[in-house]
């Protein structure tokens, strides 16, 4: 059975590093921020986790797996509101093409997407 988790959590490891790999790659080759935004955080939170579950498939003990579920958990919630952070930076500075977007919810806001400072 060892050997069967062995296995798998190699593959985790090799899946999360692929997803890792593409998010750089990403990240350096989409040409406006909001793409980016989404590469630098939907496939390296997925690919964090794939790497944290063959770690975790690897070491089975009770103490690094207590440390690897607060590793993905901190993962999980930071991963969101950076993202956020990204996307309304890019927004209030003019980053971004306007004509992409499907939809402008921050428009009725004002120019500036609503920022603290404006009123």
């Amino acid at each position: 059975m060892a050997t069967v988790a062995d296995w798998l959590g190699a593959a985790c490891l090799v899946a999360g590093a692929m997803l890792g790999l593409a998010a750089a790659i990403g990240v350096l080759r989409f040409p406006d921020s909001l793409s980016r935004m989404h590469a630098a955080t939907k496939p390296q939170v997925l690919g964090v986790l794939l790497l944290l579950l063959g770690i975790a498939l690897r070491l089975r003990s009770m103490a690094d797996l207590g440390m690897i579920v607060l590793v993905a958990v901190f993962q999980l919630a930071t991963a969101p509101v950076a993202a956020q952070m990204i996307g309304r930076a890019a927004y209030r500075s003019g980053r971004l093409d306007r004509d992409l977007l499907d939809a402008d919810e921050l428009a009725d806001r004002g120019s500036g997407g609503g920022s603290a400072g404006s009123g």
